[in-house]
């Protein structure tokens, strides 16, 4: 024997989505994580084809990103273009507001 529900409909004021967003993005936290998520996305041009499948953007630390990293030789290779690396970066962190002054390479990171 099946049971009866009593179904009641509740009214409220809708807003719509774009206000909703509007007000998510002003909280600092998913400013911060929007803004860095669009800084990884640059991180396969400033690496080039040679080590963006090897590598990737971890986490920030301050002003210190950490890239992941396949193994210690990747690892040792960006450190030793990590002048480059920064440089490139320049014109992504500009537009986007950040400072990234170091780069740190973590071969333990990459999963």
């Amino acid at each position: 024997m099946a049971k009866s529900f009593n179904k009641k409909s509740i009214y409220t004021d809708f807003v719509e989505a774009s206000e909703l967003i509007a007000d998510l993005l002003e909280k600092k936290e998913i400013k911060k994580a929007v803004t860095r998520s669009n800084l990884y996305k640059f991180w396969e041009k400033t690496a080039g084809a040679k080590f963006s499948g090897k590598s990737r953007p971890y986490s920030m630390t301050g002003s210190v990103m950490i890239i992941a990293c396949a193994n210690t030789v990747v690892a040792q290779e960006l450190v030793l273009q990590k002048s480059r690396l920064l440089e490139k970066l320049q014109p992504y962190l500009k537009s986007l507001k950040m400072n990234v002054t170091d780069l740190k390479f973590d071969a333990k990171k990459w999963s």
